[in-house]
Parts: structure tokens; C-alpha cells; sequence
């Protein structure tokens, strides 16, 4: 062998050793690479695969004989939570309308251990209520109640947000259609298509640039859960790697349960929609088992790409792309081709904005805000919590609409006008409906917008009054002018909205017709101090400084601080903390923890009493009478409009048994508005009211109060049948000392003449 020969042999083995040392190498850094994956894959997807934020439900309708429901608004309220009208009712989530009936198919639920079974029922309506309530069989049903609306989730601010469906939520045409449209071999493959990856590679070099893809569903799947979406070679083969450790430790089911539950399908603001399940009740308002053919293929044609194909942006191509998924879906036999026919003729019949509106998030900032006492912010966000509450999605509706039509039809010139409306019951203290602002997002006014309530203070004045003995609803109260002296040597010299002082008043007119003066010297000889401990009482959880112009609203506070004030006097004085919240269950359904009214006596029943029957009068002779006249005339309503200094707030606060609600408008900046209490907060109010369950507002007398008839004018003992006598409950005796006028002032002997034929009371 020649030296040359002997030279190259040399190389050729050195060659080869370096050769297949780096073979080994690369063996070495591969399986560290791969068991690093499989580490990195089994540490994620073991236990809980997913962070998942907690939802909040709103509370259930209950449907029974007698409830005030009308057949149209129980449609609207099945609408709402994604029923179908059809007449066959062959599934539950299923209607059908006649004449003054609905049927309905109702969805089963496990409400806090309490569980609600799928029932077939019938309905009757007649004048606005519910007349009969029977099951399939023709009996009587006592009470059947609706499951509960999804309103929302408490995600991460950009967080991911997901609603997880087990195997027997998943209709088996799901998976089916993924595997037809996205993944052919998915069956077949070990996490990698190397046939389609071929393709795509011969594609993108021959092209200079990644043209074509070739993901499998467990790749897509790893993509998704792992890593981002940016197209380069390192982070595809990293992909790779990845979808082969999943499919060496995951059976085919769990894979595809996983993708289904992880998949990217929308953005909803800050949120983001990932899975199937959460993805049906953004874009169809209903559980994924119902969903139509045409509804689940729109939802397959969403996954090649959610920005591009978003059916409420891009309609067109959505559309396009969900019929060109039925062709497929016939083409392999998962359809016949009538039945994808007759579903590429469907509109998209997606979710519109308006049923969506109960997920606004004032709502849902004020769940998280009594939480936030009990759970860590990481627990709300990633523990899979159920939040039960107290919301009514109708009267959530009723109360956006309220706001934002009445804004509207206050002018051209305000339409830059805000606006906030809290509704509560009074005697559970549960917050029925939260707008914090016209849109529904950003600023939330009903929580966090301190304006100065005016003259909505003046019921604590009254109330501390009436409490301290001194003063009945006929006591005289001089509405003169007046100098303050103030600590700084300053002089204060309040004045009536009009400018023009009364002189003698009662205190019932003094309230009902908002007199500054009246209340002002009322309420300096009261104290400041008894008036600051019944703002106390009543809820407010911040004394008042104790200024004079207190007297008048100079006290700045939410719409949701003024609702637990006049919850307390709606409530006969009896305080009920305001809660949004009733139960709370942990993952696996367990209840965690109940939020059970609370109740505590605030006030004298026999003051409150008196004091609410002045805010009656309020409507029916005062501030709010421009807007009584706009309700039922059998229906009786307290309330109190408010008005901050140069017309800045407006604001009115009224209730009936059934319902509280208060309502503000101004203006973020705080210019002026030019609206008074009773021009413009009042106007929004008695939209609202008009929208809720009929009702009014009735108390059991005392029995240390006694009902006098007395001038409303004067306070002079009077006869019932006069025109300006008004019933008042005064401590009994109080009226004794004064004889009742026979005769009505300014009343001739013709008007008494009528009286006596018409038989009115004397």
C-alpha cells in the first residue's frame, strides 16, 4: 500500500470517527432534548391541564302559577339563554309558542346540590301572569326553574377564559367533522404527518419561505397549550418534538378531548376563547350538545384561522368557509348531502350583541369585589370556581335599555351624558341588575363614581328627626332665609331652588317639595351629629364630615352606597347588606361557601314608617310627581329625586316592595348637565320601574301610629274629603289637640254640596 493510499485511509477513518462521534452527540442532545420535552409535557398536562377561571352564573328564573310574567317576556328570557323555538320540542333547550301558552323542553341543572331535572311543561298566561304551570303529564307543577345564564368569567386582565366539556358533552359529530377537515390520519399518525410534512417542506424550500403547513392536531394542540405561533423552523421542530412525546403518553380520545377543550376559536375583548365549549355560548349562546349542524360546522371553519374567519367581523368569509366544511362533512360520509344542503341555506344565527348584554362587566367587578374577601385572586383565576349570584338577566336588560334610551331621549345636547343604575330587593339585600355606563365597559360609575348627592341626603335629616320625638309629619318647620356661620368666619346662606321661600310649612311638604330653607334649619337644630349616626345606620360606611352644607348633599357617593342607604328605608329600617353573591362551588360541584342574608334593625320601625309614606308624597305632590303620572295610577311608589349645586348630578332614588332602584346621569368631566333630579335621573328611573315585576310599595301601620287627614298646605287637622288633605301617620293623641276644620278652605258651598252627594268621607 502506497504512502498516499495509506494517507487517505488515515483520513477517511479519522472522518469517520468524528463522524460518528457527533452521531452520538446529537443521539446524546436529542434524547436530553426528548426527555426534557416528555418532562416539560408531563408536568403540564398532569392534573390540571388548564387554568380555569372562575364562572358566574346569574340566578334562575322560577316560573309558578301567579308570578306578573308575560308570555313575551318569557320568550325573551328563553332567548337569552339560547333556546330554540321549534314546534316538535325534540330536545331540551326547545320551545314552542300559542295562543297565551308556551311549551318548553327544559335543560336539567345541579344548582348548589339542588338538583333541577329536564322537564316537558306548559304554560298559561292572561292579564301579564303566569295562570297555570303543568308538566307533561297535565298536573300542576308548584315551581320549575330555568338553568341559569352564563354571564361571564373572572379571567386574568388578556387572559385565556374556557368552559371544559367532558366526553358526554362532546357530540361524537365533533370530533369526527376535526378529524375530516384538519387531520385526515389523524387516527394513523404518531403526533407528526411525515407525508404531509414532505409536501409542505418541498412547498416552502422551493418557494424560499414557509408557504405551507402541514399540522396535525396534536400539533395544533401543542402549539396552542405550549408554545406561540411564530413560523420558523426552531419553533416547528420544537412543535414536533413535542406532539411525538404527547401521542407516546396520551391515548387518541384524551388527545382529542384535550384539543377540544384547549383549541384558540375567538377573542371577546380582553378575553380569549379557547374550546369548543365556551366558543358555543360566545357565538350561539347554547351548550355545545345543541348545537344545529350548520352551527358546529361554522364552528370547525373557525379554527383555520379565528381573526381571519370571525363570523361577526368578516360574515362573508366565515360563511364561505362553513359551507365549504359541510361539503366535506357529505363528501365523507359524516352527513348526507340533503342534510348539508339544507345547512349551507342557514344564516349564521349567531348570538346578537343585544342577548349578550348580560355579561357586562359592572356586574361582574362587583362579584369579584365581594369575593375578593374570601378567595385569592389566583383561586377566582385558575381554581375552576362556580360563582353563583344574585343577578336577573331580565332586569339586567331592562336596566341598560332604561339607561341608555331615557340618555337618549333627554336631547341632542347631552349625548355625551353618563349614567349609572343599581337594582336591589329590599328585603334580601340581593343587587338584581348593576349598569355602570352607557357601553357596559371601562369606568365603572355604579361602583366607583362619587358624585354629590344633593338633596337624596335629606330622608337621614327627616329620619333623625322623626327618631328624636321632637317632630311628627305635621310638625311646623319655617322655610325662611337663613345665615350659617361658618368655622372660618365665612357665612353660609342657603336658598330654595326657586328663590322663593314658603314661610310655614309642615315637614311633609317640607320633603315632598324639597325646601332647602326647611331643611336646613331643621337639620341644625336636629345635630349633625344624630344625622351622620343615622347615614351610619342606614349603611354608609363612612361618617360624613361634619359640615352644614351636609344638610343639602354636599357628600359625595356611588350609586351603589346610595342603594344600601335607601335599601334600609325600604326595608322598614331594617338594614340588609347588599350582596351579588350566594353561592360559591368548587370544581368538582361541592359547595364551598353560602352568602346567607343578614339583617340587622337600623332604625325605628314607626319613624321609617312615617318617613317612607313622606317619600310617597314625594311622587304624589312633590319633585317626583312630573314622572308618577307616567305609572299605573293603582300603583303606589316612594321615592326622592336629588340634584347636586349648578345642575352637575341628577339623581332619584324610588321603590316599591318588589324593587329598589337608583339612577344617576352627569357628565365624567362635571360640567353642568341643566338637569334637575326630577328632569333627568327621575325620567331614566320611571323607565326602569315600568319595566319591572308590578307592584307597590305597602307597610303594615305601627301600632303606635294612628292615620290623621291633614292640610298638606298648612298641616292643619283636616277632613278627608278636602282637596289638599293628605293621610299622615302620627303617634297616637298627636292630632287631638286640634279640632278638624267641617269645612275645606277655599271651598264654596257648591264644591261642599258635590262632596255630600258623592258621598265623600268627612
Amino acid at each position: 500500500m502506497t504512502r498516499t493510499a495509506k494517507s487517505g485511509r488515515r483520513l477517511l477513518e479519522t472522518l469517520l470517527s468524528y463522524t460518528l462521534g457527533a452521531v452520538a452527540l446529537c443521539a446524546v442532545v436529542a434524547l436530553a432534548y426528548a426527555g426534557y420535552v416528555a418532562w416539560q409535557i408531563g408536568k403540564e398536562f398532569e392534573g390540571r391541564r388548564w387554568d380555569l377561571p372562575a364562572k358566574v352564573y346569574a340566578a334562575p328564573l322560577e316560573l309558578y302559577a301567579g308570578r306578573a310574567l308575560a308570555a313575551d317576556d318569557l320568550v325573551g328570557e328563553l332567548k337569552r339563554l339560547g333556546y330554540r323555538e321549534d314546534p316538535r320540542l325534540p330536545r331540551p333547550g326547545t320551545y314552542r309558542v300559542g295562543l297565551e301558552r308556551v311549551e318548553i323542553a327544559t335543560r336539567g341543572f345541579d344548582y348548589a346540590g339542588d338538583v333541577e331535572p329536564e322537564r316537558l311543561i306548559s304554560l298559561s298566561f292572561a292579564s301579564g301572569r303566569i295562570g297555570a304551570l303543568r308538566d307533561v303529564r297535565g298536573e300542576d307543577a308548584a315551581i320549575v326553574r330555568l338553568d341559569p345564564l352564563l354571564i361571564g368569567s373572572l379571567f386574568p386582565a388578556h387572559g385565556e377564559d374556557r368552559l371544559i366539556v367532558t366526553p358526554e358533552e362532546i357530540p361524537p359529530l365533533l370530533p369526527a367533522t376535526l378529524i375530516a377537515i384538519e387531520d385526515r390520519r389523524f387516527v394513523d399518525h404518531h403526533g407528526v404527518d411525515l407525508r404531509a410534512m414532505l409536501r409542505a417542506a418541498f412547498v416552502n424550500v422551493t418557494s424560499g419561505e414557509i408557504k405551507q403547513g402541514a399540522s396535525t392536531l396534536t400539533q395544533q394542540l401543542v402549539r396552542s397549550y405550549f408554545l406561540s405561533n411564530e413560523r420558523t423552523w426552531t419553533r416547528k421542530l420544537h412543535e414536533a418534538f413535542m406532539a411525538v412525546a404527547l401521542e407516546l403518553r396520551y391515548g387518541k380520545a384524551d388527545l382529542m378531548q384535550a384539543y377540544i377543550n384547549e383549541i384558540y376559536l375567538g377573542q371577546d375583548g380582553d378575553r380569549a376563547v379557547h374550546g369548543f365549549g365556551l366558543a358555543s355560548q360566545f357565538y350561539f349562546g347554547k351548550p355545545l350538545v345543541e348545537l344545529d349542524l350548520h352551527e358546529l360546522a361554522l364552528l370547525v371553519a373557525v379554527v383555520r384561522g379565528p381573526t381571519y374567519y370571525d363570523p361577526r367581523r368578516h360574515p362573508d368569509r366565515a360563511l364561505e368557509r362553513r359551507n365549504l366544511v359541510l361539503r366535506e362533512m357529505a363528501e365523507s360520509k359524516l352527513v348526507s348531502a340533503a342534510d348539508a344542503d339544507k345547512a349551507e341555506k342557514r344564516k349564521l344565527d349567531l348570538l346578537s350583541t343585544s342577548r349578550r348584554s348580560a355579561t357586562q362587566s359592572a356586574f361582574l367587578t362587583l362579584v369579584r369585589r365581594q369575593l375578593a374577601a374570601d378567595y385569592a385572586t389566583k383561586d377566582l383565576e385558575r381554581a375552576g370556581l362556580k360563582v353563583l349570584t344574585t343577578l336577573d338577566p331580565g332586569v339586567q336588560a331592562a336596566a341598560e335599555r332604561a339607561l341608555g334610551d331615557g340618555i337618549a331621549s333627554l336631547g341632542p345636547k347631552l349625548k355625551e351624558l353618563e349614567g349609572a343604575i343599581v337594582v336591589t330587593s329590599p328585603h334580601t339585600g340581593e343587587v338584581n341588575a348593576l349598569v355602570g355606563g352607557r357601553s357596559g365597559e371601562g369606568f365603572n360609575r355604579a361602583l366607583d363614581a362619587r358624585r354629590p348627592i344633593g338633596s337624596l341626603i335629606k330622608p337621614a335629616v327627616y329620619l333623625a328627626a322623626l327618631e328624636s320625638g321632637r317632630y311628627t309629619l305635621a310638625s311646623a318647620l319655617d322655610d325662611e332665609p337663613i345665615d350659617v356661620p361658618l368655622d372660618n368666619g365665612n357665612v353660609w346662606s342657603p336658598h330654595d331652588y326657586d328663590g322663593e321661600p314658603r314661610g310655614e310649612v309642615p315637614l311633609i311638604r317640607a320633603l315632598a317639595e324639597s325646601l332647602n330653607l326647611a331643611t336646613v334649619r331643621l337639620g341644625l337644630d336636629v345635630g349633625l351629629e344624630p344625622i351622620a349616626a343615622a347615614l351610619g345606620r342606614l349603611g354608609l360606611t363612612q361618617k360624613p364630615r361634619l359640615y352644614p352644607s351636609m344638610l343639602l348633599g354636599a357628600l359625595a357617593l356611588t350609586p351603589l352606597e346610595v342603594a344600601q342607604v335607601y335599601n334600609t328605608l325600604a326595608n322598614g329600617g331594617f338594614r340588609v347588606p347588599l350582596r351579588a353573591v350566594r353561592t360559591v362551588l368548587g370544581e368538582d360541584g361541592q359547595v364551598l361557601q353560602r352568602y346567607p342574608m343578614k339583617i340587622e334593625q337600623a332604625a325605628d320601625p314607626a319613624a321609617v314608617y312615617a318617613l317612607n309614606q313622606a317619600l310617597v308624597q314625594v311622587m304624589e305632590r312633590g319633585t317626583g310627581r312630573n314622572v308618577r303620572h307616567l305609572l299605573p295610577s293603582d300603583v303606589t311608589v316612594a321615592g326622592k329625586t336629588g340634584t347636586s349645586d349648578d345642575l352637575r348630578d341628577s339623581w332619584f332614588a324610588g321603590f316599591t316592595n318588589e324593587h329598589l332602584v337608583v339612577s344617576w346621569v352627569g357628565f365624567d368631566d362635571d360640567r353642568p348637565t341643566g338637569l334637575t333630579g326630577a328632569s333627568g335621573a327621575a325620567k331614566i328611573w320611571v323607565r326602569m320601574a315600568g319595566a319591572l315585576e308590578a307592584g307597590s310599595y305597602r307597610a303594615p301601620a305601627p301600632e303606635s301610629l294612628e292615620t290623621v287627614w291633614i292640610d298638606y298646605l298648612t298641616g292643619e287637622p283636616s277632613a278627608a274629603r278636602c282637596a289638599d288633605a293628605v293621610p299622615l301617620p302620627l303617634p297616637h293623641g298627636d292630632a287631638q289637640a286640634r279640632p278638624v276644620r267641617a269645612d275645606c278652605a277655599g271651598e264654596g258651598f257648591g264644591a261642599r254640596v258635590k262632596h255630600w252627594f258623592r258621598g265623600d268621607p268627612q
